[in-house]
């Protein structure tokens, strides 16, 4: 499946832009699974890695990571850079669910 076929899908795809060599980005790899492991199967979650993927990156004006978009049927729902806490990510999902 495409990185355009997932994010189009009918549910939310939460969508984590992250690098490797990123320090919050590895903090936001437990609050990921925390949120998800809550959340269950209503959204998907995908990490895209903007070193492997910098056409992704481009398209969607990532300048800093991590960048978290939240997208539905293709459309950007909700989008924050930084690391967000669990329950503002979790109450975030949920209200477009």
């Amino acid at each position: 499946m495409t990185f355009s076929e997932i994010i189009n899908q009918d549910k939310p795809v939460l969508v984590d832009f992250f690098a490797e060599w990123c320090g919050p980005c590895k903090m936001m790899s437990p609050i990921l699974s925390e949120v998800k492991s809550k959340v269950g199967d209503a959204v998907s979650v995908l990490k895209i890695d903007v070193d492997k993927n910098p056409q992704a990156a481009s398209n969607f004006q990532v300048k800093g990571v991590p960048t978290l978009i939240l997208f539905k049927k293709g459309k950007v729902l909700w989008r924050k850079s930084g690391v967000v806490p669990a329950d503002e990510l979790e109450s975030t999902i949920n209200s477009f669910k």
